[in-house]
């Protein structure tokens, strides 16, 4: 029983992150960023949204919390560590990349309010 309580939360945090992820996407876009992946998975790990704006490449990290610090605090040491790593396995696919900048931003998505953009945060 216990682990079907657990199952059933991870369904609901997923779910929750998906959201946010949706929700910082929509966010991103009426700041003027285009899309270019949601999800990007690599063997070294996932990166939330990969956005341009002219010709800079953020690589965003998503987090749903209560406050902006929570937000910010949850992105530990290894999580920036696994994004840079998948953000360089990216940006070795790509022909353009030598012309861009990169860099990584977190989104915090706050209850009732806007979400919160951390430029260049790690």
């Amino acid at each position: 029983m216990a682990a079907e309580g657990r199952t059933g939360q991870r369904r609901k945090a997923e779910r929750r992150g998906h959201a946010a992820e949706y929700w910082a996407a929509l966010y991103l876009i009426f700041k003027g960023y285009r899309i270019l992946a949601l999800r990007h998975r690599t063997k070294l790990g996932e990166i939330d949204l990969i956005v341009r704006k002219r010709d800079v490449i953020a690589f965003i990290e998503v987090k749903a919390r209560a406050s902006e610090t929570g937000a910010v605090d949850a992105v530990s040491y290894a999580s920036q560590k696994r994004i840079r790593a998948a953000a360089d396995l990216w940006l070795s696919r790509r022909r353009d990349a030598a012309k861009l900048s990169s860099r990584f931003d977190i989104v915090a998505v706050l209850p009732r309010r806007p979400p919160k953009h951390f430029i260049d945060a790690f």
